[in-house]
């Protein structure tokens, strides 16, 4: 591809010739502001936050959506442009309510930021005054908010619901000022076929959606005297949680985290790890099962609730190919009101569970009818890592400061396998490793199924070849799942996540949130895997004794009525 040569602010640069202006103004450190663009999603160019100005013409452009051209002489910093984007944002603002305080987004905000950085008042606000867009909220759905009163119609929501997802749940209606993001036929959140994965929330730049925040239930519960509240937390929230507190992506931060949860003032914090050890032991007897000639083939793993409630809405059919084997959160949750109990002799009904995800179709997935195994409700509250963060800094609390501190014992020990559950590929390869292993006594190099979308690998286990094969982000999940339906797919064994690149993309993790940082994130959960005294989840001793003292086998009695659920068709839409 051709160069193409290019002045900005009195700059030259160089760029490939399909790059856009904004991309070749990155490239000399200029920045130009943004709203609608992302750079992980299709070209909108609707807000023209981005403007500047091209001296040869005077024109306005949109920096995102104009494509260089050579000798081209941009200014990004006229008073032209900058009055420009300042007249852009006040209208915005004029239709946006004025409760910044109140708001989750709050400090968070990208429309935020920029009202400051552009130095607008109130007054310049004034100008526009004028009837506003009033919408009702909807908090019908089981993980996520929308307010479409502090919508701007960024379109981000749209596309990558669209574009990334391929759900579609939300599209552009109405003209002029009766514009909206909405859902079909104005549906409620509870009433389409959302899957809950939180993307649109990871990507919106207000608080137009949001997740359906428990952090006061998790207060109310830690202020009851007479609640046992224990907490776990997912394999991702360790490379992730970090970012909450400007450190780098997939820095690890697993003992201050722990050390975070105790200051909060849970009585016992463990980790959702050691029952990601327990799924593979139980789930790789599946497979094993099926491998031998009981069951279909393809194994399809089940510990995403976005995937999972997918698959209810689009692929009933397939069903019977989806592992029984609760996620590791629900799997410890049970545990935690009939394990934790008999080796501890706290009463269960006085617990109170409480689990740190990366995502937010975990809220949806704790109150699935079918999926609690002990004579409680198993899992009472989900926080996602921005609630998390959020809870310590309500708290006071220095996180960088904090010292190392190691998860309480009886459902704290995991290994290496356990957390690569966190990025995509990593259940296949955990659960293929104690497969392999078990079938032959040989160990399993890496698979390396990276993180692209979808992917595959060929793994000799005795004298039979084993393909496994991932796909991340539900559109990919759907290309997949019409191979299987369609009776041309011959995988063996595969992993499903609805977020793209898996957990450490969930919808409740860090803003904002790019493939770069996804993948730096993933590398992070990585380091731990290949820095483990113990990397294959058969290994794990404290599972060991949770089947020798409570237990009995994989799939058996206890473990299939603790461990496992089942799953029922959904309307499509």
């Amino acid at each position: 591809m051709s160069k193409v040569k290019l002045t900005i602010d009195k700059q030259s640069v160089e760029v490939e010739e399909d790059s856009s202006i904004l991309e070749a103004a990155k490239e000399i450190g200029v920045e130009i502001p943004v709203l609608c663009y992302h750079p992980d999603l299709s070209l909108h160019g609707a807000c023209r936050v981005c403007v500047v100005e091209d001296e040869e013409s005077g024109n306005l452009l949109a920096s995102c959506a104009t494509p260089v051209r050579d000798g081209m002489q941009i200014n990004t910093r006229s008073m032209k442009a900058r009055k420009a984007r300042r007249r852009n944002v006040e209208l915005l603002l004029a239709n946006h309510p004025n409760d910044c305080l109140g708001c989750d987004r709050n400090g968070q905000c990208e429309l935020q930021d920029l009202t400051y950085e552009l130095g607008i008042n109130s007054e310049d606000v004034q100008k526009f005054a004028g009837e506003q867009s009033e919408y009702d909220l909807d908090t019908t759905g089981p993980a996520l908010k929308r307010d479409p009163n502090k919508c701007i119609l960024c379109g981000r929501c749209v596309r990558i619901c669209e574009e990334v997802q391929g759900v579609s749940a939300l599209q552009f209606t109405g003209r002029g000022f009766d514009s909206i993001v909405t859902t079909a036929f104005d549906l409620p959140q509870a009433e389409i076929n959302c899957v809950n994965c939180g993307q649109c929330a990871t990507v919106c730049p207000v608080g137009a959606i949001t997740e359906l925040s428990e952090i006061d239930k998790v207060w109310a519960a830690l202020e009851d005297e007479e609640k046992h509240v224990l907490v776990q937390t997912a394999p991702s929230i360790q490379a992730t949680l970090g970012e909450e507190f400007d450190m780098e992506p997939g820095t690890i931060v697993t003992g201050k985290m722990v050390a975070a949860l105790r200051r909060l003032g849970f009585d016992q914090v463990f980790s959702t790890d050691f029952a990601a050890d327990l799924t593979i032991l139980e789930e790789g007897s599946e497979f094993l099962k099926k491998l031998n000639g009981e069951g279909e083939l393809p194994h399809i793993t089940s510990c995403c609730p976005g995937w999972v409630k997918g698959a209810e809405h689009n692929f009933p059919d397939l069903l019977k190919h989806l592992s029984s084997a609760k996620s590791p959160m629900q799997m410890f949750s049970a545990l935690s009101k009939t394990y934790y109990p008999d080796q501890t002799g706290v009463d269960p009904a006085t617990i109170y569970t409480v689990a740190v995800m990366p995502c937010t179709a975990k809220k949806f997935e704790k109150d699935r009818e079918e999926i609690n195994g002990s004579d409680f409700k198993d899992t009472d509250a989900v926080l996602t890592t921005r609630e998390f963060a959020r809870m310590i800094k309500e708290m006071g609390i220095n996180f960088n400061a904090l010292p190392e501190e190691d998860f309480d014992e009886l459902m704290g020990e995991s290994t290496g396998a356990a957390t690569i559950f966190g990025t995509t590929g990593g259940v296949a390869e955990a659960a293929v490793r104690t497969v392999k292993e078990k079938l032959t006594g040989e160990p399993l190099e890496r698979l390396n199924l990276g993180f692209r979308g979808i992917n595959q690998a060929e793994v000799e286990i005795g004298d039979r070849v084993v393909k496994v094969g991932i796909a991340n982000g539900f559109d990919n999940a759907q290309k997949l799942m019409e191979r299987v339906r369609a009776g041309e797919c011959d995988l063996d064994f595969i992993e499903i996540m609805a977020c793209p690149h898996g957990c450490v993309g969930g919808g409740g993790q860090p803003r904002p949130a790019t493939n770069e940082k996804k993948e730096k994130r993933g590398q992070g959960l990585g380091s731990i895997d290949d820095t483990s005294k113990v990397r294959k989840s058969h290994e794990n001793q404290q599972i060991i004794k949770l089947y020798e003292e409570f237990l009995g086998e994989p799939l058996g009695g206890e473990s299939h009525h603790l461990l496992h659920t089942k799953y029922k068709a959904r309307p499509k839409n």
